[in-house]
């Protein structure tokens, strides 16, 4: 029933939205296309293939980019909340570049990396690994000492405590970190793709701008929310699995 509920109270939302939409193309308050223009517009590029080509190029990118950054934010996330010295050398870097905008190091990736897909991948790997980094290092620092000084009375070795209480607990703030990273890893890529790209919905959108091609903007709008809130549920639906053990406020 609880599930069902919140079915319906997201339907509202959506049918809401597009209703307001509706709404203010129709009383024309805005030079917005409207709901009916942009699906035709949908229907049109979805059936030539277009569609299907730059959703495909994005997807690729983002997803090769937020794994490799991702697999390695782990690692170096814990080494940081692990080991007090390797905090000390790579958390300077890591605050440094956090600063810095992906779409400020889109040029230096370009001249340096050349313009097919490496420069691409790297602002989006260096996104989501700064956003994946910083959250399972947190999650290490925060495991409750109670917790590791019971498995050290009790005999276990630093492998051990590291393996059962470390890992387990840190998991949580690990699944955030990795979904902080797929946003980003998305904002990159149309930033990168408005830069230097021949395909991928960014590249879609910087087109459609120049002949003031609104319906096709939103499409891929609409495209990438749709792809990102599919990755984003299916990182939520791990979460739950791998934590289930953990205490939940619920609010239904």
């Amino acid at each position: 029933m609880a599930h069902l509920s919140r079915v319906l109270w997201s339907v509202l939302s959506f049918v809401t939205g597009i209703g307001l939409w509706w709404l203010a193309t129709f009383s024309g308050l805005s030079v917005l296309p409207s709901p009916w223009t942009v699906l035709m517009r949908m229907i049109e590029l979805a059936v030539s293939g277009q569609l299907w080509l730059d959703m495909f190029a994005s997807l690729r990118r983002v997803l090769i980019g937020f794994i490799l950054g991702s697999l390695l934010a782990v690692p170096v996330g814990f080494l940081m909340g692990w080991y007090r010295i390797a905090r000390l050398v790579i958390d300077p870097w890591v605050q440094f570049f956090r600063v810095i905008p992906p779409l400020a190091i889109i040029p230096l990736a370009i001249v340096t990396l050349g313009i097919d897909e490496k420069p691409k991948i790297f602002v989006i790997f260096l996104a989501a690994f700064l956003s994946s980094v910083v959250s399972t290092y947190q999650g290490v620092v925060s495991v409750d000492r109670t917790f590791i000084n019971a498995a050290r009375v009790l005999g276990a070795t630093d492998r051990v405590i590291f393996a059962q209480v470390i890992i387990p607990a840190s998991t949580p703030f690990i699944l955030v970190g990795f979904r902080i990273g797929l946003g980003s890893a998305w904002a990159t890529v149309v930033a990168a793709e408005l830069i230097a790209a021949q395909s991928g919905l960014g590249f879609r959108m910087q087109q459609a701008q120049l002949y003031y091609d609104l319906p096709t903007i939103f499409v891929s709008l609409i495209a990438i929310g749709i792809l990102g809130l599919i990755m984003d549920r299916i990182v939520v639906r791990a979460e739950e699995r791998l934590t289930h053990w953990q205490e939940r406020v619920r609010h239904d």
